[in-house]
């Protein structure tokens, strides 16, 4: 666990404020899913321990442990079954930052930076594991979840090195995600979410159907809302080539509405996936939206 003070490599990066990360860790990093670990600790988890309630049988899928198969469930069913237990053990937090062009408009990228660097410090201050994958056109390397003190060093190299540029390859990273962490986790994106709706759907249900819990952190520039539309405004496409100037008398009422139907789209596919969806308006201090995300865990794991 991470005493204050004790890696002073993450202290001296301009997207982690150690102050404001200390207050925050007041507030425990709590999961909504039950978590699958080995490391006795805070969250409940469907997993065999000291004191254990049967939870519920699963399908065995390879990797599971063999010596928690039922074999009574396969003489019955001739199907391999796995039990699985309630306990109390360690979560797993897993980052995923967007490395898209369009993360390099305004100040998305570093907001980007400062929320996964708070988090990734509250839970490992917690005993908790913390990893990260940069979903990039440059290549989408995991960084393992771990809960030792150097990770926090590791995890910000990772995020001081990361360049917005290039399309978007979050929905094939979330995809890849989805197929490789075998426990469950509590899985952060951080992004701006321009890729279609239904491309994002997909990606959540995966992770879902994994039994993951996703939470996402839409980052958006007050200038994507409202433009400036006193003038002929070029339009950028910051993951290709294409520019265009476009005359506002013609676009601004058109484009207001497709931004808002895009948004409302985005908070339906979250509530119909139980998607933990927290919009970050750039122009807002960070802290508001951490706050409101721990402090709205801590009430649902209550319930």
């Amino acid at each position: 666990m991470i005493e204050p003070g004790s890696d002073p490599d993450a202290v001296t990066e301009s997207f982690f404020d150690p102050v404001l990360a200390e207050r925050l860790s007041a507030i425990a990093l709590t999961t909504r899913r039950p978590m699958l670990g080995t490391v006795s600790g805070r969250h409940q988890s469907p997993h065999r321990g000291s004191s254990v309630e049967f939870a519920e049988y699963r399908r065995y899928q390879p990797g599971d442990d063999l010596r928690r198969l039922d074999w009574r469930a396969y003489g019955r069913s001739d199907r391999y079954y796995v039990k699985e237990f309630e306990a109390d053990t360690n979560l797993r937090l897993v980052l995923v930052l967007d490395g898209s062009g369009s993360m390099g408009f305004g100040d998305k990228l570093h907001a980007a930076r400062q929320i996964a660097a708070t988090l990734a410090y509250i839970a490992i201050r917690q005993g908790d594991a913390a990893g990260l994958i940069c979903a990039s056109d440059a290549g989408s390397e995991l960084l393992p979840p771990r809960r030792i003190a150097g990770q926090v060093s590791v995890l910000f190299e990772r995020l001081r090195n990361l360049q917005a540029t290039g399309v978007t390859t979050l929905e094939e990273t979330l995809h890849q995600l989805a197929e490789t962490i075998r426990e469950r986790a509590l899985i952060v994106v951080i992004s701006d979410l321009l890729l279609e709706p239904p491309t994002l759907r997909s990606a959540v249900e995966h992770l879902a159907f994994r039994k993951h819990d996703v939470a996402v952190f839409h980052l958006m520039d007050p200038v994507e809302l409202q433009p400036d539309w006193d003038r002929p405004i070029r339009l950028d496409d910051m993951e290709g080539d294409e520019s265009i100037l476009v005359d506002p008398e013609e676009i601004a009422a058109g484009y207001a509405d497709a931004v808002q139907d895009f948004l409302e789209e985005v908070e339906r596919i979250s509530r119909e996936t139980a998607v933990d969806y927290h919009r970050v308006m750039l122009d807002r201090p960070i802290e508001e939206s951490l706050m409101g995300f721990l402090a709205g865990r801590g009430r649902d794991s209550a319930v």
